[in-house]
């Protein structure tokens, strides 16, 4: 028997409780909500001969980037397989997890946007095909799939908020801020507890220099990522990078202990925003203690998963933050062997930018501003393959300028600032004003008659 979920679209669930704990699931996952997991369970306690939610079992663990739990991946992949193949869009779900696991997240999108084409009004496709894309990197292709699915969630659409957060996010990473603002604040109208348009403004914020405007947009909005999984630690890490940037650096180290850092989780996203905010810290000359030794420790536990490169980049950060110099080896040594591997979409990045950048962020905790810079510098073009977000991935844009002021690279360094400016729009944030006087101090201080080198 097929009924319908709150998006309108047929779901192979004949128990209404098990249709009840589907629809509460996917609303969860487009909200980040913690609650998603204990869904899931109930449905395939209720349902567990449905295909879908053994699919969506198997995405959401590929999506940890956890090398241990892959084999509970492929076992829901397994008993998806086993079970009739269900409607369409069931079996995409299991077409998708095949293809992640298959280290091939590019034939996933396809196969998910191909149900979108003849069924656009379906929001959890939507939420997957964008998650995907997120973590390859893949601005352009965000915007492009939900405007093109958008005209179908209508105003009284239960997705309509979620799919506005989408569409914002995807406003931001491609630089149409203002737009992108408009979507964020119309999807909280919609949907209160939509964290993820909530936080597409606070890039707008961030990638316009507005740390002001930014701190002001999430003061009192704390509820709309209150009932979030570990993305609500991401949310605060935004917030620390605001006053970051407004030079209140004591209280962005505070925010770092309360909240950013509040469960000291392996995780590699709150690794990745741990690090990431340490980093600028010390990039802003304060000392952050022995705050790096657990998330070293953590790091060299899970330098081995060659998941994603994006979260391999951020244990590098952490074994190079606390000096773990033979662990760092060992990450590299990886990072190779992996790059040699027969060609696949996740050893293509591992390649590039992922070894070179890796080897750029190791010479530079070694003091070796030099090589950090070049290493650094040629893996700068192929960045955004490492995925995640621009402001994820600035800190790696600032490590690069950093390590070219060191070296003495001040016109490179120069270019590489300007160029991140006119990427951000043309909007100066407080790092670029500091480090713009600190090339032109040196470069003065190194040609007092005024010429360049």
């Amino acid at each position: 028997m097929s009924r319908h979920d709150v998006f309108d679209q047929p779901v192979t669930l004949a128990d209404p409780s098990a249709l009840g704990e589907w629809n509460a699931m996917c609303l969860a996952f487009l909200s980040h909500g913690a609650a998603t997991p204990a869904h899931l369970g109930r449905l395939l306690a209720l349902a567990p001969d449905h295909p879908a939610g053994h699919a969506l079992k198997g995405l959401f663990c590929a999506l940890l980037g956890r090398s241990e739990v892959l084999a509970e991946a492929r076992a829901a992949l397994a008993r998806a397989r086993a079970l009739p193949p269900g409607n369409p869009r069931e079996r995409a779900l299991t077409a998708a997890l095949d293809a992640v696991l298959q280290r091939a997240p590019t034939r996933a999108i396809a196969a998910l946007e191909e149900v979108l084409q003849k069924a656009p009004s379906d929001t959890l496709l939507m939420k997957l095909s964008h998650a995907l894309r997120f973590v390859i990197g893949d601005a352009d292709g965000m915007r492009r799939s939900v405007e093109t699915v958008l005209p179908a969630h209508d105003a009284d659409h239960a997705g309509r908020g979620y799919a506005l957060g989408c569409h914002a996010f995807a406003l931001e990473e491609t630089g149409d801020y203002a737009a992108a603002a408009r979507a964020g604040r119309a999807a909280l109208t919609l949907a209160p507890d939509d964290a993820w348009g909530l936080h597409a403004v606070a890039h707008v914020h961030d990638m316009t220099g507005d740390a002001q405007g930014g701190l002001a947009w999430l003061e009192g909005r704390e509820a709309a990522w209150a009932h979030c999984n570990n993305f609500r630690f991401h949310v605060w890490w935004h917030k620390a990078l605001m006053l970051l940037d407004l030079g209140r650096l004591d209280e962005a180290l505070a925010l770092y202990d309360h909240h950013v850092r509040a469960e000291r989780t392996d995780d590699y996203r709150d690794i990745s925003n741990a690090t990431s905010l340490l980093s600028r810290l010390e990039l802003e000359g304060v000392d952050v203690g022995d705050r790096w030794e657990e998330l070293a420790d953590l790091s060299e536990r899970r330098a081995g998963d060659g998941c994603l490169i994006f979260a391999d980049l951020h244990y590098m950060l952490a074994l190079a933050g606390d000096a773990r110099d033979g662990a760092a080896a060992r990450l590299l040594a990886r990072l190779a062997a992996d790059a040699a591997r027969p060609a696949d979409e996740v050893a293509a990045r591992m390649a590039c930018p992922g070894l070179t950048a890796a080897r750029g962020l190791e010479a530079f905790g070694e003091g070796d501003y030099a090589t950090a810079f070049a290493q650094l510098l040629a893996a700068r073009p192929s960045m955004q393959a490492a995925g995640g977000s621009h402001a994820q991935r600035d800190v790696f844009e600032r490590i690069t300028i950093d390590a070219g002021i060191r070296a003495g690279r001040l016109a490179e360094a120069e270019r590489v600032l300007a160029d991140r400016t006119a990427r951000r729009g043309g909007f100066e944030d407080g790092y670029a004003a500091v480090r713009r006087r600190l090339i032109a101090d040196a470069a003065s201080a190194a040609c007092p008659d005024g010429a360049r080198a």
